[in-house]
């Protein structure tokens, strides 16, 4: 930091009178003042830092020591030049008349009076002589030889000014930095938990889908059948149910997304249906119609019958059953609901969170969880496309009543993730 210079309180007041004397003369006399030598100026500033032109002699010894004193005691080089106006009335003037000294004196900030009243800051390497010349007018009050002493400290308050304003640029820039860094956090540390959140959902979901995959290829293996003996249509039934349970096997492997398990529910609801079919055609007994799987337990293939039925603390609605369910529901007594793993704890598929609704859909399609599953997963299901524009495409819901799995109906629709579930 450049060291402040204090200024002289009482300074002469004929100063201002003898600047204009030593202007004036020439001008009576109707000649231009000669601006002086410039090895002249070099050479007394390179002595004590001052150079006043030899025709302006009232300048008091007092004054000039005071330059003297100033230039001597600044931390930055700081030189003085007092001259009669001549031609360096101008900025442009007094640029041309200090080129050639200042490239023989060096750096430093030159201070120039030209005739009594025009006063100058120039420098070959400090940028802010503007700054510099309006601070030092400031400080000197319309004196010129306490403004030209001024200059010092004119530098040192500029300097400080554009040190702080560094500084505070710099906080603000290490306050975005930090706000960049915690946002960055953030975000990082949310992507990681939603990561570990979706990788924990899809091995509970998946784990629920091996079991249901394995419950049906028990169900084909307890089905001995000589496919010669046997004719078309039941031949084509049960191909149909081996072919569904492959592809939910081969299906099953690809599951990267928990909203991929619709595709391999979708299998397995016409793979038990075909064996259902098929069975019956064996038995010789009228082949049942097509309809969706039993709501409390899709294992337990296609329904038979719809009951009336609400979960606890909810509103009654419309179920499909199988027999066995139906019967439960009638006598008051509890279905053999589908239970899967949440968090350590054994729930009902349809109080098992968002993740699981990819799970019914497969199942069920859109018609039926519009009714069945209404207060449960369907209400916040519905909320969350209206709130966010998602849809499905045609091809994802079926006719009513068509509850065909693969390309008839597997799909069911992508419910992506929407709410808990409002009992």
């Amino acid at each position: 930091m450049l060291r402040r210079l204090v200024t002289p309180t009482v300074l002469t007041a004929g100063i201002t009178a003898a600047v204009l004397s030593a202007a004036a003369a020439p001008a009576a006399a109707d000649t231009q003042p000669q601006l002086p030598d410039t090895q002249d100026v070099v050479d007394e500033l390179q002595g004590d830092g001052v150079y006043i032109e030899p025709s302006i002699d009232q300048i008091p010894a007092s004054d000039e020591g005071a330059l003297e004193a100033a230039s001597a005691g600044s931390d930055v080089p700081v030189y003085y030049v007092i001259i009669p106006s001549g031609n360096a009335t101008s900025e442009a003037g007094v640029e041309a008349f200090m080129d050639p000294v200042m490239a023989e004196v060096g750096d430093g900030v030159y201070g120039v009076l030209s005739g009594s009243d025009r006063f100058f800051v120039t420098s070959p390497n400090v940028e802010e002589t503007g700054a510099i010349r309006e601070t030092a007018l400031a400080n000197g009050n319309q004196n010129p030889i306490d403004t030209l002493v001024a200059v010092p400290e004119a530098v040192d308050q500029v300097e400080q000014s554009e040190q702080a304003g560094a500084t505070s640029g710099l906080v603000l820039l290490a306050l975005l930095l930090v706000i960049v860094a915690a946002g960055g956090w953030f975000v990082y540390n949310s992507r990681k938990k939603r990561e570990a959140e979706k990788a924990k959902q899809l091995q509970e979901i998946k784990q629920m889908a091996t079991e249901d995959v394995v419950r049906l290829g028990e169900d084909v293996a307890r089905l001995e059948i000589d496919v010669s003996k046997v004719d078309d249509a039941t031949r084509e039934d049960y191909s149909r149910a081996m072919d569904a349970y492959d592809q939910a096997k081969s299906l099953l492997d690809t599951i990267r997304e928990p909203e991929q398990v619709r595709m391999v529910t979708g299998a397995l609801e016409d793979g038990r249906y075909y064996m259902t079919a098929t069975r019956a055609r064996m038995n010789g007994d009228p082949v049942p119609e097509r309809r969706g799987p039993c709501f409390f337990n899709p294992q337990h293939g296609p329904s038979v019958e719809d009951v009336v039925w609400a979960p606890p603390g909810g509103a009654p609605r419309s179920v499909t059953a199988c027999a066995t369910c139906a019967q439960a529901v009638r006598t008051g007594g509890q279905p053999d609901v589908r239970l899967v793993e949440v968090d350590g704890e054994r729930r009902p598929y349809y109080d098992a969170g968002p993740a699981y609704s990819p799970y019914a859909s497969g199942y069920f399609g859109m018609n039926m969880m519009m009714g069945m599953f209404t207060g449960m997963m369907m209400g916040s299901m519905m909320g969350s496309m209206m709130g966010m524009g998602m849809g499905m495409g045609a091809g994802d819901v079926g006719a009513e009543g068509d509850f065909g799995g693969g390309e008839d109906f597997g799909g069911g629709g992508d419910f992506g993730d929407f709410g808990g579930f409002d009992f």
